[in-house]
């Protein structure tokens, strides 16, 4: 409707101004090639108003729909109406770097198809034109099962049995929703897919869809095998993905508890908005089953981190050693390193060797009464234990101090 009427009160307006010309014209061969100048045409109008009043009144006429139409599209879509005023129509459309290399020939419902994202995850490939919600156009391949590896598959028309299903979708201007067409058999499908660092599948496509379908596509795709995204061979902590804050935890919980025995990691459904996370992660780590609550912060150079992570990595992976230095060195770490540090923890060998208990969570009694809970800071040069704690989710954290003489019982709770 409001386009209708901007659109009605621009012509009324156009239709106004060539009467207005024409009665110039009508009035002296001067006064007409002179209204083609604005500032003439207001001379002409005051100076012959009789002959200029009914164009004039014309004019008039088409800005009424005009003022409404454009009111009625500013509250509905002020973006829209600052870009029509700021004549972004007129500007050429810039294109945004393509992250894959996807060179396809051929159309999508009888348009050419020109996708700019790519993905083959968990046995679902989908290739999609637009940067939208709704794809402008997209195509779907679900495959029988998740494929790990190279990716070989061919179809053809004859072919029964478990085959990859196909959808196709696309999204006209005039509609909200998308239309969207399945096909499970009669058509020819062509894939040869091989692995590429870090995440990627490139190789060959070919897609021939029934007549009446009218797709038919063929050339190389580059597909992401997971949500991660990489800058210079890391994983990129900016981008707003599950795998992202999966793949942040996981090396998280390795270096929290110093063991890379971290598995069936589990995170709550959630959803990115803001730049603020608070989880509970549920993972078995060294074979016990631990439930964790984890906050976690967006900035914007670093990415997304863990509140509070100050845990140092884990040392690289040694070297192969000779047979005899390998079992010798398993006998010296079963008889030096306790399984769990809680069975032999003590305030005497916590004062040895603090640097082995640093951040873990310990609960201390005090000698005339009260309790505190708080992670360990360290040993000043009094011998005083310092523990931290924090307060609230506001961030902060309190501080506490405790001479030897004053500590009833110190517990260590974790291993």
């Amino acid at each position: 409707m409001d386009a209708l009427l901007i659109i009605g009160g621009l012509v009324l307006m156009l239709a106004g101004l060539v009467w207005l010309v024409m009665r110039a014209f009508a009035t002296s061969l001067l006064w007409g090639w002179g209204s083609l100048i604005p500032p003439i045409t207001l001379i002409y109008i005051m100076r012959h108003w009789r002959r200029a009043r009914s164009a004039v009144t014309l004019i008039g006429l088409g800005v009424i729909p005009l003022v409404v139409g454009l009111t009625l599209l500013a509250s509905k879509d002020a973006e829209r109406l600052a870009a029509i005023v700021r004549l972004d129509w007129l500007k050429p459309e810039v294109q945004v770097p393509a992250e894959l290399a996807i060179n396809l020939d051929g159309e999508l419902n009888g348009q050419p198809f020109r996708p700019q994202q790519g993905e083959l995850i968990d046995g679902v490939l989908v290739l999609r034109e637009g940067l939208d919600f709704f794809a402008l156009r997209e195509l779907s391949i679900r495959l029988p099962q998740p494929v790990e590896g190279p990716v070989r598959i061919d179809v053809l028309p004859q072919d029964s049995g478990n085959l990859p299903e196909v959808e196709l979708s696309w999204l006209l201007p005039e509609q909200d929703l998308p239309e969207a067409r399945r096909l499970s058999r009669g058509y020819t499908l062509h894939l040869d897919l091989q692995p590429q660092e870090p995440n990627r599948l490139v190789g060959d496509f070919h897609l021939v869809m029934p007549p009446r379908f009218k797709t038919s596509l063929s050339g190389r795709v580059e597909l992401y095998r997971d949500r991660l995204r990489y800058v210079d061979g890391k994983v990129d902590t900016r981008y707003d993905s599950n795998d992202t804050i999966a793949h942040l935890l996981q090396d998280y919980l390795q270096r929290r508890f110093a063991t890379r025995d971290v598995r069936e990691l589990k995170l709550p459904v959630f959803t990115f908005e803001g730049d603020t996370l608070e989880l509970q992660v549920d993972a078995q780590i060294d074979g016990r089953n631990e439930r964790l609550p984890i906050r976690l912060h967006k900035r914007a150079e670093q990415g997304w981190v863990v509140e509070g992570d100050r845990f140092p990595a884990l040392p690289s992976v040694a070297v192969k050693q000779p047979v005899q230095q390998i079992e010798a060195t398993a006998v010296e770490e079963r008889l030096s390193r306790p399984v769990d540090r809680r069975q032999r923890f003590s305030l005497a060998r916590l004062q040895r060797n603090p640097e082995q208990y640093r951040n873990l969570s310990m609960r201390l009694s005090r000698a005339s009464g009260g309790t505190v809970e708080g992670r360990f800071v360290g040993v000043d040069d009094d011998g005083s234990i310092r523990l931290s704690q924090q307060m609230g989710s506001g961030g902060g954290q309190a501080s506490f101090s405790f001479k030897p003489e004053e500590i009833g019982r110190l517990e260590l709770l974790e291993p």
